[in-house]
C-alpha cells in the first residue's frame, strides 16, 4: 500500500528503460501497467484478495488521498443537487426511470448522512495494476488473464497506453501517482479493500487482532482476535522443536503492543530475555535471594482477606508436607497461623492489614511455643522450609513484588521437592491478579509446558479453574504443550481443550496423529500437512464455524531475537 505523500529521494533504479506505447522494457523483463476506472457498487472485506494471490508476477497499488470533511460535504451535496435534477427532469418528459442514477443518488445520501454524523470519511483512491513478464508475448497473454481477473470483481481495467512509464511508476513503492485516476470511496469501503484476511479464516476481529503469520496457500495475513471470540483460551499442541514456544512468544509481544497484560509460567527459563526487553517483571523462582513471602495479603482486600489468606496456608502446607492434613493437626495449623499473624499486629480489622506480614520462620516459632504434640511435630516437618535444604524461598519478606505488565514466573531453577510449592505460590499470585475486582482489564495467563504443571494437583486445579472462569475475569488461558497424548487424554486435559475458542495445532508427532486428529476433526490433508510441516507452520483452528487456516509465523528481527531458542543463535549472548 502507498500513500501519495513524502515521496523518497536517492532510491535504487534500473540502469536503462525502453518505453513503448503499452510497455516498459526493463532489465530481464518486461511490464505493463492497467489503471482501474470502474468499481462495483458494493464489496466485501478482502474484496482484492483474488488479485493478490494471483499466481503471477502482479504489482497492485492503492493510493489514498483523503478528502478534507468540508470539501467532502460541498461536493456531496453537489452531486444530490445534479442527481435529483436529472430525475426531476426524466420525470417531467416522461422518459423511463433510470435505475442506475437512483441508485446512486442513495448512495449519496447515505455518504452525506453519515458524514454528517462523523461515522466516516471520504478518501479520493486510485488502483493500478502492473503486470511483470520475461518477454513480449508472454506479457500479453499475462495482461489478458489480469484483465479477466479484474474483471470478474466487477473491476473496469483500462491499460495505460501511451502513459507506460507512468503506470509503472504509480505501482513502485514511490508515493508517485502521475496517473491520477481517482475514484470517492467511504471509510468502510475502503478498509474492506485492505487484504487483512485469509481465504479460509473469517475471524472476529476485535480491538486486539495479533498477527500469526502469512497464509501458506496464499498472500494474505492470517490475523486473530482471541478476546472477540466466545471465550479468550487458546491450547497450542506440537511436538519438541515445532515452534510452539517461538510463536507463543510472538504473541506475547504483539499483546504487550497492544496493552494487554501478560502472566507467564516458565519452566525452563525461556522468557527472561523477552521480560527484560520490555521492562517486564521477572521472578526466577529458586534462585538464590528470591523469596515469596506466603503471609503477605493480597492489594484487593475484602471482609474475608484474612480467611483467605488462612485458608490459602493450609493448602500451601498440605503441599510441603505432600499429604493432606489430619483435623486436629488442621485446626492447631488454622490457630497458629491466626496467632501468627496477630503477634505481628494483623487482626480482622481492615486497618492493620498494611502492616509488615509474618514469615514462615514466625510460623513454626509459634507452634514450638504451644503446648501439644500435633504442634510439635508439624514444626518439625516444616523445619526443612525454615533452618534447612529447602529455606531459600522462604527466608525473607518477598524480594520483588508481582507486578507489571508482563510477569514471568521461572520454575527452572527450583528443586524437584520444591516445585510443587514454588509452582503453588506462583499460581496463588496470578490468580489474585486475575479475579482483582477493582482492576478488571484484558489479561492473558500463559502456561508454557502445561504437562509438567498438570502432573501437580495443584496445578491442574488450577488449569482447570482458570480454563473455566477466565472469560468472566476479562482474562485467557493460553496453554502450551508438547505432550498431545498426556492433555487429550485426561479428563481435565479434554476439559481445556473444549473451553478452547483457539486452537493451534504446529508439526505433530505420528505416534499422536491419530488422537489429534479425532479431537480435532482433521481431514485426510489436514493429517499429512501436520505430519511434514516445517518448523513455525501450523493449522490455526477456531470461529463459529470451525474456520481454519495453515500458516507460517512470521517475525521482524528484534522479535526473532527475543523469541528464539536455539542454543546455536544464543552461543555466546549474554543471559
Amino acid at each position: 500500500m502507498t500513500s501519495s505523500t513524502d515521496q523518497p529521494t536517492n532510491v535504487p533504479a534500473p540502469a536503462a528503460l525502453r518505453v513503448t506505447a503499452r510497455s516498459v522494457e526493463l532489465p530481464g523483463g518486461v511490464c505493463a501497467s492497467f489503471a482501474v476506472s470502474g468499481y462495483p457498487r458494493e464489496v466485501g472485506a478482502g474484496w482484492l484478495e483474488p488479485l493478490l494471490t494471483y499466481p503471477g508476477h502482479l504489482d497492485v497499488s492503492l493510493h489514498i488521498e483523503p478528502i478534507p470533511p468540508l470539501v467532502a460535504a460541498q461536493r456531496l451535496r453537489r452531486q444530490l443537487a445534479r442527481l435529483e435534477s436529472t430525475s426531476r427532469a426524466d420525470a417531467e418528459h416522461g422518459r423511463l426511470t433510470d435505475f442506475a442514477a437512483e441508485a446512486a443518488a442513495d448512495d449519496a445520501a447515505e455518504l452525506a448522512a453519515s458524514l454528517a454524523r462523523g461515522h466516516g470519511r471520504l478518501f479520493r483512491v486510485g488502483l493500478y495494476l502492473t503486470v511483470h513478464a520475461p518477454d513480449e508475448d508472454s506479457l500479453e497473454a499475462e495482461m489478458q488473464r489480469v484483465r479477466g481477473l479484474a474483471a470478474s470483481l466487477l473491476l473496469d481495467a483500462h491499460p495505460t497506453t501511451f502513459r507506460a512509464l507512468q503506470g509503472w511508476t504509480a505501482t513502485l513503492p514511490l508515493a508517485s501517482d502521475t496517473l491520477r485516476l481517482r475514484r470517492t470511496f467511504d471509510t468502510a469501503a475502503l478498509a474492506a479493500a485492505f487484504p487483512f484476511t485469509s481465504p479460509d479464516l473469517h475471524p472476529r476481529l476485535g480491538e486486539v487482532p495479533v498477527l500469526y503469520g502469512l497464509n501458506l496457500f496464499s498472500a494474505g495475513v492470517v490475523l486473530w482476535d482471541r478476546f472477540a471470540q466466545d471465550n479468550h483460551n487458546s491450547v497450542t499442541i506440537a511436538r519438541s522443536g515445532a515452534g510452539k514456544s517461538y510463536l507463543t512468544k510472538l504473541e506475547v509481544l504483539r499483546l504487550l503492543y497492544q496493552g494487554v497484560e501478560i502472566a507467564v509460567i516458565d519452566p525452563e527459563d525461556e522468557y527472561r530475555r523477552l521480560a527484560h526487553a520490555v521492562g517486564g517483571t521477572h521472578i526466577g523462582l529458586g534462585t538464590p535471594g528470591v523469596c515469596v513471602n506466603p503471609f503477605d495479603l493480597p492489594d484487593a482486600q475484602g471482609e474475608d482477606t484474612l480467611t483467605r489468606r488462612a485458608l490459602f496456608l493450609h493448602t500451601l502446607i498440605s503441599t510441603m508436607l505432600g499429604e493432606p492434613l489430619d483435623p486436629t493437626t488442621r485446626a492447631v495449623l488454622d490457630r497458629a497461623v491466626i496467632d501468627t499473624y496477630a503477634a505481628t499486629g494483623i487482626t480482622s480489622d481492615p486497618r492493620t492489614w498494611k502492616r509488615t506480614a509474618p514469615v514462615l520462620a514466625d510460623l513454626t516459632a509459634r507452634l514450638d511455643q504451644a503446648e501439644s504434640a500435633e504442634a510439635a511435630a508439624l514444626a518439625a516437618r516444616l523445619a526443612p522450609y525454615v533452618t534447612g535444604s529447602y529455606r531459600g524461598l522462604f527466608a525473607a519478606p518477598t524480594t520483588t513484588r508481582p507486578e507489571g505488565h508482563l510477569i514471568v514466573f521461572s520454575l527452572r531453577d527450583l528443586a524437584d521437592e520444591v516445585r510443587p510449592v514454588g509452582m503453588l505460590l506462583a499460581l496463588d499470585a496470578i490468580w489474585r491478579r486475575v479475579s482483582h475486582p477493582a482492576e478488571r482489564r484484558r489479561r492473558l495467563v500463559v502456561v508454557d509446558e502445561a504437562w509438567t504443571l498438570m502432573q501437580q494437583v495443584e496445578g491442574a486445579r488450577f488449569l482447570y479453574r482458570l480454563a473455566k472462569s477466565a472469560r468472566k475475569h476479562w482474562a485467557g488461558l493460553a496453554v502450551v504443550t508438547q505432550d498431545a497424548a498426556d492433555l487429550l487424554g485426561s479428563d481435565l486435559g479434554r476439559a481445556v481443550v473444549a473451553n478452547a475458542a483457539t486452537q493451534i495445532l504446529l508439526r505433530q508427532a505420528p505416534q499422536v496423529i491419530d488422537q489429534v486428529a479425532d479431537a480435532f476433526g482433521l481431514t485426510g490433508g489436514e493429517r499429512a500437512f501436520l505430519l511434514s510441516a516445517e518448523r513455525g507452520e501450523g493449522l490455526l483452528c477456531g470461529g463459529e464455524a470451525g474456520d481454519r487456516a495453515a500458516f507460517v509465523a512470521q517475525a521482524s528481527e528484534f522479535e526473532h531475537d527475543l523469541a528464539t531458542t536455539d542454543p546455536a543463535e544464543l552461543a555466546g549472548e549474554p543471559r
